[in-house]
């Protein structure tokens, strides 16, 4: 059940009619793995823990530099040099105590990967690079778990959700295949900061959509952002039946 003082904190969802005292309860008892505390890491905890989601999941091996608070807002100047997940955990416990926190620090090698997808109902991959996406989206294909996948650089940014329950879903391998030998980093080539902050946002957004149980996920479709323009576009995305990855999941 929820206590006066959670209907009281959440009350301005709970009178929308799609996410109602059910919704809330179903967040409530949701756990999500965030992969990633930065740019797009920072919208996504801040949200997921102001909304109230059961427990969320801190998985990040870096620290807070200096030149990352142009962007992750989820730090402070007096974080930096501090592990990203403790400056996080200080953070959305400050922000909203109901929550459970659990800090994992260090990289995820195979194994303690898949252990923390299988811990969690849902994943969101807000990384910076192709190598751990790959990882990430192949330990929810064999979970079963939805992943909510955003990126970002320069002036473009995309969005989408790969969910395995699906059996029309693609997985982040249908849609990017082995990726690009090129693939460059917000440190190599920049990035603005609002861009990570919508992203992030609408990585939030559709979370909540999956866990809460209302509106129609991303699923099937590439949201792409031009921050330069101010334009959205959206791609349908199919199932590849051959993907070397989601494909024996499926019978293929």
């Amino acid at each position: 059940m929820l206590s006066d003082q959670e209907l009281l904190r959440y009350s301005r969802q709970i009178l929308l009619p799609q996410i109602d005292v059910d919704g809330q309860l179903r967040l409530k008892q949701s756990r999500a793995l965030i992969v990633g505390l930065g740019g797009l890491g920072s919208p996504v905890a801040l949200y997921l823990a102001a909304a109230g989601v059961g427990a969320l999941h801190l998985a990040d091996f870096d620290s807070v530099d200096l030149t990352n608070l142009q962007r992750q807002v989820l730090h402070d100047t007096p974080s930096v040099g501090q592990s990203k997940v403790d400056s996080a955990l200080a953070r959305l416990a400050a922000l909203n105590p109901e929550v459970a926190l659990r800090p994992l620090r260090g990289a995820l090698d195979a194994d303690s990967l898949a252990a923390a997808v299988a811990a969690v109902d849902l994943v969101l991959d807000c990384s910076d690079n192709f190598a751990t996406r790959e990882a990430v989206n192949a330990a929810c294909v064999a979970a079963g778990k939805p992943l909510v996948s955003g990126a970002a650089i320069r002036l473009e940014g995309q969005l989408s959700v790969f969910d395995p329950r699906s059996e029309d879903s693609p997985c982040y391998h249908c849609l990017y295949g082995h990726g690009s030998e090129a693939e460059l980093t917000c440190s190599e080539a920049g990035v603005v900061g609002p861009l990570v902050g919508l992203v992030g946002s609408l990585q939030a957004l559709e979370a909540l959509k999956l866990l809460a149980g209302f509106g129609e996920p991303l699923v099937g479709r590439l949201l792409l952002v031009d921050a330069l323009t101010s334009r959205f576009r959206e791609l349908r995305v199919r199932r590849d039946p051959q993907c070397p990855v989601c494909g024996a999941r499926h019978g293929q």
